[in-house]
């Protein structure tokens, strides 16, 4: 596996690591991680991707794995630095690696949001978008029996963030996280809308034009991103070309939860190669 590192503009350093196929004009996949999970929990889709013909790629998200500095050595952060000053130097990095290679984003959850929103700001930047376990968390687009439950989890997470300065991790999220990070996401449970701190443009209106490939993938026992959820964020992107996957107990995946289905990549990462080779799941 090879290792590229990157410099954001503000000094931050990331390490994209990297799995190439032999044929260095196939399409490349750069894997977008959850909330709190290092780069390296993704190693089985990886390895299944290049498998599956395409080139595959992994980078930590600020503040975690290998990303420095580390969470709580730097200044506080949010979606703002995630989206308008990390992604576009990873992605430069890696289409600077690939220069003769479609590429195509692959987020999980948290991930998948910052894959769609720097899409859409960014339309020249990549070739398409796919997501896994990737929904709004607005509380309502949950189904009635849970908007107690999702509306006081989150908020009491951005309250926590917003007092203590950070996530200490625990209720719903497995790791400490950046305290503006949690309070946007909390502000977007609120609302529905992507109105983070410091943001440069409308992403509400810019996600309503994106016009890429979007892949979505709902897995039938997610409960923090549940099918009701994943169809709410796709119904708020109209032009974009949508393909949308019900991964349910026909599907061959047995790990459908939002974490484990990563032990199903050799079924799931097949599908996604056609898909990003395509334009269509396999029949």
């Amino acid at each position: 596996m090879e290792q590229v590192p990157v410099t954001a503009a503000d000094g931050t350093t990331f390490v994209v690591r990297v799995l190439p196929n032999d044929d260095p004009a196939v399409p490349v996949a750069l894997v977008l991680p959850a909330m709190a999970l290092k780069a390296k929990f993704y190693l089985p889709l990886l390895t299944a991707l290049r498998a599956a013909g395409l080139s595959a790629a992994a980078c930590d998200l600020r503040g975690q794995g290998e990303s420095a500095p580390l969470l709580g050595d730097g200044p506080d952060f949010g979606y703002k630095e995630l989206i308008e000053t990390d992604l576009p130097a990873v992605v430069a990095a890696v289409r600077e690696r690939f220069p003769q290679a479609p590429l195509f984003l692959f987020g999980h959850s948290l991930g998948g949001q910052l894959a769609l929103l720097f899409a859409a700001a960014n339309p020249d930047a990549v070739d398409g978008v796919a997501v896994i376990g990737t929904g709004t968390v607005f509380w309502r687009a949950f189904g009635p029996r849970r908007w107690f439950e999702a509306l006081w989890s989150i908020q009491w997470i951005g309250l926590v963030a917003a007092v203590r300065g950070s996530w200490p991790g625990g209720v719903l999220i497995p790791g400490a996280m950046a305290g503006g990070v949690m309070t946007d996401w909390a502000r977007h449970s609120r609302t529905s809308r992507y109105r983070f701190r410091g943001r440069s443009l409308d992403y509400d209106a810019a996600l309503r034009a994106l016009t890429a490939p979007v892949l979505t993938i709902a897995l039938d026992r997610d409960l923090l991103g549940p099918k009701s959820n994943v169809d709410f964020l796709g119904r708020r992107m109209p032009a974009a070309r949508l393909t949308a996957w019900d991964v349910d107990e026909d599907s061959g995946v047995v790990h459908r939860d939002h974490f484990e289905w990563v032990k199903d990549s050799a079924v799931l990462a097949p599908a996604v190669a056609h898909w990003v080779r395509t334009g269509s799941l396999p029949s």
